[in-house]
């Protein structure tokens, strides 16, 4: 067995057995399954209460509305009670929650009333009910702003239109439907997932690197083991085992989301649509629709390559970054520029999403730094095969160039203690002939 297969069985097996693996690995699928289980949680133990609200309407803008959201109107007659008067008997009786005032309107300006209405809390009137209220005083407002111009309301709410627009792919074997919020949830949750994950596992070969670096063990592997070597096997060990634990994670994942399901545990639009599969039609058919007009196996091949070839390349960085410096602290230089094309990447995924296909998408995608995430994004919306080819190509040459110059550094760094190392000394290190 060569030296290189060595050091990544080492790393993979002396990770796998650690008590931190096997915990994360059961946490990442119980945090999903948590997350659709909440939902349903949160609305069976969020009901409000209802609430009671005295109302004086000097501007009969509610009149014969008893109830807004979950708030309980009671009346107060406006020509016994005043706003001071309303407040005393708010003040005298515990059945009631708050009062709302809505003075009488000015020269017959409804805005001059909705300026002007004053609602008093007694017993901390919810934001839900303060947000309900201001939506019917709105409305109210708005009809009677039409009544005044000699306008019917009714005719108004007849002519108000929406729209929805069907989109459709177009096809070899004809036209199919295009559901775009499921390819951006895709898109997305690839992309995010490439972005966790490259972040996750590269900083663990740094973290290595540096653990192996101040503990002096280093000096002795070497001894044995070519430091290039090294640190391509310590990149490859770590790859299998976040290869491995992200397919745990899916078919745990699967298995509990399947186990929630059977048990009623969804949220509760989800858990009526598993009970009437009938009055979902819709959703189901669109579902189904986008993921057949969706190329699946190249979907996911390219999670897979782009998985990879992310990590690779950055772990490759973070390897150098590890050797170069004493102690963790001292990374916090190196990091920035390291991790800026992620980043960046992730906070243009919105505009990656509206525009798939434009300059700004492209190019990302064509950046070996930033195409693991930008190109996911992509994919779902369709790519056009020789962009995607060329992304490939590049993220290759990306890698086998970073590799290249981590290992220049990698080699010195490994054995250089005691300086804060600067860019200065990196490039001198990658200057300096084998």
């Amino acid at each position: 067995m060569s030296p290189f297969t060595i050091v990544a069985q080492r790393e993979f097996l002396s990770r796998v057995r650690k008590k931190s693996f096997l915990l994360m690995t059961l946490i990442g699928p119980l945090f999903f399954g948590a997350l659709i289980v909440a939902p349903a949680a949160i609305s069976a133990l969020s009901d409000d209460p209802e609430q009671h609200l005295l109302v004086v309407d000097h501007s009969y803008l509610l009149l014969g509305t008893d109830r807004v959201g979950s708030a309980q109107l009671d009346y107060l007659d406006p020509a016994e009670f005043d706003e001071q008067q309303a407040i005393d008997a708010l003040k005298e009786t515990d059945r009631f929650d708050g009062l709302l005032f809505l003075p009488p309107s000015e020269n017959g300006d409804p805005d001059y009333i909705l300026r002007n209405t004053r609602l008093y809390s007694k017993n901390d009137v919810s934001m839900e009910v303060v947000r309900q209220l201001e939506g019917s005083l709105e409305s109210a407002a708005t009809e009677e702003k039409l009544k005044l111009r000699g306008v019917d309301p009714a005719l108004v709410a007849q002519a108000q239109t929406r729209v929805s627009i069907r989109t459709l792919d177009l096809t070899d074997e004809g036209a199919e439907e295009s559901a775009i919020g499921i390819k951006m949830a895709i898109g997305f949750g690839a992309g995010f997932f490439v972005y966790i994950f490259t972040f996750l596992y590269a900083a663990q070969i740094m973290r290595g690197v540096i653990e192996e670096k101040t503990s002096r063990i280093v000096e002795v592997i070497v001894s044995s083991v070519k430091p290039t070597q090294l640190m391509l096997g310590k990149i490859l060990g770590i790859a299998a085992v976040g290869l491995l634990q992200f397919l745990i994670w899916v078919v745990l994942t699967g298995a509990i989301l399947t186990a929630v399901s059977t048990l009623g545990l969804l949220s509760p639009d989800a858990a009526e649509l598993a009970a009437n599969p009938a009055a979902a039609s819709v959703i189901p058919s669109e579902i189904t629709g986008t993921l057949q007009s969706l190329n699946l196996p190249l979907l996911a091949g390219s999670f897979l390559f782009y998985f990879l070839g992310g990590y690779l390349l950055y772990g490759a960085l973070f390897a150098a970054v590890g050797a170069a410096v004493d102690s963790e602290t001292d990374t916090q230089q190196f990091m920035l520029p390291l991790t800026m094309p992620l980043v960046i990447t992730f906070v243009l995924a919105t505009q990656i999403i509206e525009n798939p296909g434009g300059s700004v998408a492209f190019w990302l995608s064509m950046i070996p730094f930033s195409s693991p995430i930008a190109m996911m994004i992509r994919l779902p919306f369709g790519v056009p095969w020789p962009e995607l080819a060329a992304s490939m190509s590049l993220l290759v040459l990306g890698f086998l160039g970073t590799t290249w110059l981590a290992g220049r550094i990698y080699r010195i760094g490994i054995l250089s203690y005691g300086k804060k190392v600067g860019y200065g000394d990196l490039w001198k290190w990658i200057r300096m002939k084998p």
